[in-house]
């Protein structure tokens, strides 16, 4: 809650006779005026900062004796670290978590400086790895979403580098991230960081299917439970924030099966998709039954409705990208629905936005064959600008008789 919207809604109070003058001052005064747009210059100025410092020592670094440079390396790392942690001693938390996270930088930068110096061959994704978990470590002891969210995306960094370098994927940089950074997201109960924790798992379940040659289905299990996860947590949004990768993931496979999945032919289909029925059923059937009894227990058994996005339509032999379509239109129907029943904006929103792309996709898929291009995209910008104010029409008469009923109470 923001102490702008304290303010505006403030003087409604006044005016309604809730509070008076004083007590509106006096909350107000409760809330910081946070600037996070200063905040947030250290931040962008140590990236800065980390740019011009490799890219100088890279222009000139063969010119420098080699027990120079690893003197060098090793000063800069320590000095960024040891600023970092004086800044921060002395109450500059922004200026230190960004030396910080220079620290981790200066350190990566080490390894692969020192891997070229002493021409060492690398056999896997041991030095990306080492630094993701240096920047898990000065996540834990800064307790910095920036640093959360640097080591995050070096654990990405690390698993893409070996799929791509090497053909196999890492267990253990999977492992150390899940356990890790996990372990980190539900401790302190940070939405953003649960979510993109989230969306990092889901990107690695679909490296996994492509370097071990699975079909590619199989990414969804993976997915699927950290999806079932989610239904075990007892608060609301942390689980929403696990949730929404897989989730997202399953809408867009939903999208991609409708718009192209339809001019493959059943045994293509099949081949680069499908795995053996008896073994993905019965992996599918076994979170099911755990999501429903998450579900179940946490009180959110009509949240079970989302499973429609997972049901595995490509195993039917005709009619699949109809199939995928009803179940992208039913899924945004029910999440404006929950949206509407719980009166929440973002739900609201975000279903409106889910609706609108389903229609432009059945939309596209039924008309683009046959119907002249430049007459295609004038009905589509005319049905996308009707839908859009018919549905933000409707989300603020909903919103307004949701408050009106709040205050009425």
């Amino acid at each position: 809650m923001s102490k702008k919207w304290v303010e505006r809604e403030a003087s409604a109070w006044v005016d309604q006779g809730i509070v008076t003058r004083e007590q509106a001052d006096r909350i107000i005064g409760l809330y910081e005026d946070k600037k996070h747009a200063v905040g947030l210059l250290p931040i962008l100025g140590s990236v800065l900062v980390g740019l011009g410092i490799l890219s100088f020592i890279a222009a000139n670094w063969q010119d420098i004796p080699q027990l120079l440079r690893l003197l060098l390396i090793v000063l800069v790392m320590c000095g960024f670290y040891a600023g970092g942690e004086a800044a921060t001693r002395r109450g500059a938390q922004k200026l230190g978590i960004a030396l910080a996270g220079l620290g981790v930088v200066s350190f990566g930068g080490g390894i692969i400086l020192i891997g070229q110096m002493f021409h060492l061959v690398a056999y896997n994704a041991g030095s990306f790895i080492l630094w993701a978990a240096a920047g898990a470590l000065a996540a834990y002891m800064y307790r910095s979403r920036y640093l959360y969210l640097l080591a995050l995306l070096l654990f990405d960094a690390a698993q893409v580098y070996s799929v791509a370098s090497f053909g196999s994927f890492s267990y253990t940089a999977f492992l150390l991230m899940a356990a890790g950074l996990g372990y980190y997201g539900w401790k302190f109960r940070s939405d953003l960081l649960v979510w993109c924790f989230s969306l990092s798992v889901t990107a690695h379940a679909l490296m996994w299917v492509l370097s071990e040659e699975y079909k590619f289905m199989w990414m969804f299990i993976p997915a699927l439970a950290l999806y079932v996860l989610g239904d075990w947590l007892k608060e609301r949004r942390g689980a929403y924030a696990l949730q929404a990768a897989p989730l997202a993931a399953a809408f867009v496979f939903g999208v991609f099966m409708v718009l192209i999945g339809g001019e493959w032919s059943e045994r293509s289909l099949r081949e680069g998709l499908s795995p053996e029925p008896l073994a993905y059923l019965s992996a599918l059937g076994v979170l099911f039954a755990a999501s429903l009894a998450g579900k179940s227990m946490r009180g959110r058994l009509s949240t079970a409705y989302e499973w429609v996005l997972f049901v595995p339509f490509f195993y039917l032999s005709a009619g699949i990208y109809v199939m995928y379509l009803l179940s992208l239109f039913f899924f945004s129907l029910y999440v404006l629905w929950r949206g509407y029943a719980e009166s929440w904006r973002f739900k609201i929103n975000f279903g409106t936005a889910l609706f609108i792309c389903s229609t432009l996709v059945a939309y596209g898929k039924l008309t683009w064959d046959f119907m002249d291009k430049s007459l295609f995209f004038i009905i589509g910008g005319v049905l996308l600008i009707g839908l859009s104010w018919f549905l933000n029409r409707k989300n603020k008469q909903v919103l307004h008789d949701a408050g009106e009923g709040n205050r009425d109470a």
